[in-house]
C-alpha cells in the first residue's frame, strides 16, 4: 500500500471531525458573538465611494484622450493649407 495514499487518506478523514461541545443540564450556553455587521450607511456610503471613484476615474481618461486628440488634429495640416 501507498503510505503517500493513506497518509492523504487520513488527514481528509481529520479534517472532517467536529468541535463537540458537551453542555451540563443547568449550564448556560455561552451566546454566540457575531461580528458587528456593517450598517446600512456604512454600506451605502461605501457604494457611493466606489462609484464616485469610476465616474473620476473615466472622466480623467476622457479628458486624456480628448487632450491628446486636439493635439494630433493641431499638428496634422488642414489641406488648404499644405
Amino acid at each position: 500500500m501507498d503510505t503517500s495514499r493513506f497518509t492523504k487518506l487520513e488527514n481528509l478523514a481529520m479534517s472532517d471531525k467536529k468541535q463537540i461541545r458537551i453542555v451540563k443540564k443547568g449550564e448556560k450556553t455561552r451566546p454566540i458573538v457575531k461580528a458587528k455587521a456593517a450598517s446600512a450607511r456604512e454600506t451605502a456610503r461605501d457604494m457611493v465611494e466606489t462609484v464616485t471613484n469610476w465616474v473620476t476615474e473615466f472622466q480623467q481618461k476622457r479628458r486624456v484622450e480628448t487632450t491628446n486628440a486636439l493635439r494630433m488634429i493641431s499638428k496634422t495640416p488642414r489641406g488648404s493649407e499644405a
